[in-house]
């Protein structure tokens, strides 16, 4: 079986509003001495595991497009000297607009990224600064230019919904623009407020206000019809993809396959074990400890149903049988048969899997789960 990569950059020019991932802005200064900790982090886990063989990598954030050319180089050697990549490896690499250059773009095909994830969210500017957002959406387009100049093979363009202030004529401008920008993937993520976010205070103090859940609903549902028009095909709650584009990276996650995560904030989860590396950048570059945790035969299954349930697919009932060795039914049943007599989950051909309903109200499905 191959594992899964994740290269965490918690880098940025600024904070975005609604943000509340381990990302620092004005700490540029420190990401050279962040690489080399992230290098002996990556040189320290091969000797633990040996070297495996991936077949994703996904360099997330924060801004990965911040890095220089030869700070990318490095981490990627490193990786490429302590695991073995498959020759299909994808490799996805985060951006914001307006920090993605030429040479640094150059060096990505260079290092073997073959996909890159912009953080549009939208294409109305003053929606991008009730965001704190540095970018334009002539921003988005040159960095899309740019991308496909250098022969970045995939392209993923993040969108966002239920935005303060946000309509859904906004919604169809945003998708309109997207679209002719002829990406291969598209993300639409609802808006979740975090607690301790300048956003979350801004609304708490009546500043700003939320759209009502009819409203956010139907740019949701704006966001499935339209991309399903443009030959996108909806494979889990928040991705949208043409013929296969889908992110194999995500994907193994949501089919609860290992991964690996290096650097400040990052997830492991491997052998059962489940590994958080330190938040605070401080912490990381300081030498802290990850914390483990040993997850139970009840968690891996109650997790393995939750994130297979993320799939349009769904789960496939015999994947579940053979890793855990009882059937999904004489486990859940129980707890999911009124889910399956309203609709909202649905049994066919050795599937389980949401209606399009029971997306929409999957937290309720969760909890009778629980």
């Amino acid at each position: 079986m191959h594992l899964g990569i994740y290269v965490h950059i918690p880098f940025c020019v600024r904070k975005c509003a609604y943000c509340d991932f381990s990302s620092y802005a004005g700490r540029m200064a420190d990401m050279p001495r962040y690489v080399e900790a992230l290098c002996s982090e990556i040189r320290s886990r091969a000797l633990e595991t040996g070297k495996k063989s991936v077949d994703t990598v996904f360099f997330g954030g924060g801004t990965p497009s911040l890095l220089t050319p030869e700070l990318l180089e490095k981490i990627v050697n490193t990786l490429k000297s302590c695991y073995e990549l498959t020759p299909d490896c994808e490799f996805t690499m985060e951006s914001n607009p307006g920090t993605l250059t030429e040479p640094l773009a150059q060096a990505m095909v260079r290092c073997g990224v073959n996909r890159l994830s912009m953080g549009m969210q939208c294409a109305q500017s003053h929606l991008l600064k009730r965001l704190n957002r540095i970018h334009t959406m002539e921003d988005v387009r040159t960095a899309v230019q740019i991308a496909r100049n250098a022969g970045v093979a995939q392209l993923n363009l993040d969108l966002m919904l239920g935005l303060p202030g946000q309509t859904e004529a906004d919604m169809h401008e945003t998708l309109r623009e997207a679209l002719a920008l002829s990406p291969d993937h598209i993300s639409c993520y609802a808006l979740i407020v975090e607690e301790g976010t300048p956003l979350c205070r801004d609304i708490e103090a009546g500043r700003l206000s939320l759209p009502g859940d009819d409203a956010d609903r139907a740019m949701y549902e704006i966001c499935r019809q339209t991309l399903r028009e443009h030959g996108y095909r909806q494979y889990e709650i928040s991705n949208f993809a043409r013929e296969g584009s889908r992110c194999r990276h995500n994907v193994n996650c949501w089919q609860y396959q290992p991964y690996l995560g290096f650097g400040c904030a990052a997830h492991s989860f491997y052998e059962g074990i489940r590994r958080a590396n330190p938040a605070s950048l401080d912490d990381y570059l300081a030498g802290a400890a990850p914390q483990l945790e040993v997850i139970s035969r009840d968690d891996a299954m109650f997790e393995f149903v939750m994130l297979g349930l993320r799939l349009t697919e769904g789960i496939e009932e015999s994947a579940f049988l053979r890793r855990f060795g009882v059937p999904l039914w004489q486990k859940y049943g129980k707890q999911l048969e009124k889910a399956l007599q309203d609709g909202r989950l649905q049994r066919e051909d050795g599937r389980m899997y949401l209606s399009e309903h029971g997306m929409d109200v999957m937290n309720s499905v969760l909890v009778e789960l629980l």
